[in-house]
């Protein structure tokens, strides 16, 4: 994924994306829609979309990445064996939101994380 345009969406509403590769599979297949939640409650495990590697607004690649707190420090992981895990300073991080659905193509691929 690059970067994301959220038009005319509050900085507080959901909002969908489309999953573009593979690095969160089998929970996230390529071409499976996401639903974001900017106000999505933070912990340990969760599915978050963050910005990593910016400098200013609008910079930086965004990611889907399972989340795993440490301290003063976020580990974005990927489901992908072979890739390296991002860690960053809570203070530095830029989380847009947790993931809050998934639906694909068929009705099994649809799932609600609460």
């Amino acid at each position: 994924m690059s970067l994301i345009d959220t038009g005319s969406c509050g900085s507080s509403e959901p909002f969908a994306l489309r999953v573009i590769g593979d690095d969160m599979a089998p929970e996230f297949e390529d071409s499976h829609i996401i639903i974001v939640d900017p106000g999505g409650q933070l912990k340990s495990g969760c599915f978050v979309v963050a910005r990593v590697g910016f400098e200013g607004e609008g910079d930086g690649d965004v990611m889907l990445r399972q989340l795993m707190i440490e301290g003063d420090n976020y580990r974005l992981q990927s489901l992908k064996t072979g890739n390296v895990d991002v860690v960053l300073n809570r203070a530095d991080c830029d989380l847009l939101g947790v993931v809050s659905q998934r639906a694909g193509k068929r009705r099994k691929n649809h799932k609600r994380y609460d």
